[in-house]
């Protein structure tokens, strides 16, 4: 079984989402050395419980490769990385943390879809409507980010993906999103929390409420 290095995180990676990081942690410069020597992979799980500097975390079991796309080492050991989320993992094994976590994992890939490609068009345009006005409310509450006129690609997974990662999902929603295998569910979970986000930031704009769309 592969066994791959592991930086858990308090947020989700989705594939194709962008990774900004600042490695400060001893443990984690012992990975980044050891991964840019490698192949540039590393995995991403989330934090269910504890936080993500000093160790004694409790992850989840999937989670998203990332692919080391930049990394600058500064003058004193840390170092400031850019990577992509890739492909999802399924982790069978834990090891001990030796510096930094790693694990035994397999690929987690989408099960044949069993409905027609029309199906998945439908379901993608679905997710346009309620994206955009879900970014239109956001920036009328002063939120800085992904403009309302955004396109969506056209291939109903990627568009998927995409979604997932400039809505704004809480962790467990978006983990719930990130553990899904069937692709056709996963864009009917995506266009059922876009209702609920459209829901709560309507409220916050009638009644001037905070912006946050996350649970603590």
């Amino acid at each position: 079984m592969p066994t791959l290095p592991m930086f858990p995180l308090g947020n989700v990676l989705f594939p194709h989402m962008v990774l900004p990081l600042h490695v400060f942690e001893p443990r984690y410069r012992a990975l980044v050395d050891e991964v840019l020597a490698g192949d540039k992979r590393f995995g991403v799980p989330l934090i269910t419980r504890g936080h993500e500097v000093g160790g004694g975390d409790q992850r989840t079991d999937v989670g998203t490769v990332a692919q080391i796309l930049r990394a600058e080492q500064l003058d004193d050991g840390r170092w400031l990385v850019v990577g992509l989320g890739t492909s999802r993992f399924q982790v069978t094994r834990w090891l001990p943390d030796d510096p930094y976590p790693i694990a035994e994992v397999e690929p987690l890939e989408d099960a044949p879809s069993a409905g027609d490609t029309s199906d998945l068009a439908a379901a993608r345009e679905r997710l346009v409507g309620p994206l955009r006005r879900v970014l239109a409310m956001l920036s009328e509450l002063g939120e800085d980010g992904v403009p309302a006129t955004l396109e969506l690609d056209d291939d109903p997974e990627v568009a998927g993906w995409q979604t997932a990662v400039i809505a704004p999902l809480n962790p467990l929603d978006a983990q719930r999103v990130l553990a899904s295998t069937d692709l056709g569910e996963r864009l009917g979970m995506l266009d059922e929390l876009l209702e609920g986000v459209e829901q709560l930031l309507g409220f916050q704009l009638a009644t001037g409420g905070p912006t946050s769309t996350s649970e603590d």
